[in-house]
């Protein structure tokens, strides 16, 4: 079996997970926090290969999963937690079943994207988990959530709290969330560092640019992304100025 997920030390009882087997347009952080009462993960990858058996410690705690959104790659594990929370916005689609696929054309097509200006990949990850794994039997089942949150809500760790913020743009349920007391934002795909998506079917330019206005003007020390590695303030700032010019 491949080791299909890694792990890093983020600092402050935070673990990164990742998986490097899957294509960029997926290859997705999940982030495990470790608080005093309880654990919290926020995303679950894409779901190709089972967290409980690949990091059993993951689930010690019975940790609550928070999604940032209803996408592929950060869902796809979802369905192994038990306490699973989402924004109101993403709860029809969660339910519904997420469009999902390994197969590059196919998962184009789902998501309402045009491939025309670049090259497809026939696989959407660059090895098979097993030998005996079949990418199309790869599908996102319906979830349905434990609670929802929303804006403004707090989320209390133990020795941390997350405050939740609605981030629309990306998808209309879009959220972050910030612990204040180190500065730290996880930010989901409503900014990280590198070519952002605001052409998908459910995407809205108009209120990416009102969260890229927010965010241009938030305080953090670091931002954990759902893709790509973490940055500071000046970065963030960076970030989204550069939108705002782009979309202006």
């Amino acid at each position: 079996m491949v080791d299909w997920y890694t792990q890093a030390d983020a600092g402050n009882d935070v673990i990164r997970i990742s998986e490097p087997h899957v294509n960029e347009l997926l290859s997705a952080n999940f982030w495990w926090l470790r608080g005093t009462d309880r654990d919290i993960v926020v995303d679950a990858g894409l779901g190709v290969v089972a967290l409980r058996e690949a990091i059993p410690g993951l689930f010690a705690r019975d940790p609550m999963v928070l999604l940032t959104h209803a996408h592929l790659d950060h869902v796809g594990g979802a369905s192994e937690f038990a306490d699973r929370a989402a924004h109101p916005a993403e709860a029809g689609l969660l339910a519904a079943g997420v469009p999902a696929s390994l197969y590059g054309a196919e998962l184009y097509d789902k998501l309402g994207i045009d491939a025309s200006a670049e090259p497809v990949p026939e696989l959407m990850i660059d090895v098979l988990p097993g030998p005996d794994y079949d990418p199309a039997t790869y599908r996102i089942e319906p979830l349905t959530l434990k609670r929802t949150i929303d804006d403004g809500d707090r989320i209390d760790l133990g020795g941390q709290v997350l405050t939740v913020l609605h981030l629309p743009g990306h998808t209309p349920g879009s959220i972050a969330l910030l612990e204040e007391r180190t500065g730290t934002l996880y930010s989901g795909d409503i900014v990280y560092d590198g070519a952002l998506i605001d052409d998908l079917p459910n995407s809205d330019v108009a209120a990416y640019r009102r969260s890229m206005e927010f965010l241009a003007d938030l305080d953090v020390s670091v931002v954990h992304p759902g893709h790509g590695h973490s940055f500071d303030r000046a970065r963030l700032h960076q970030l989204a100025g550069a939108y705002l010019r782009r979309r202006a």
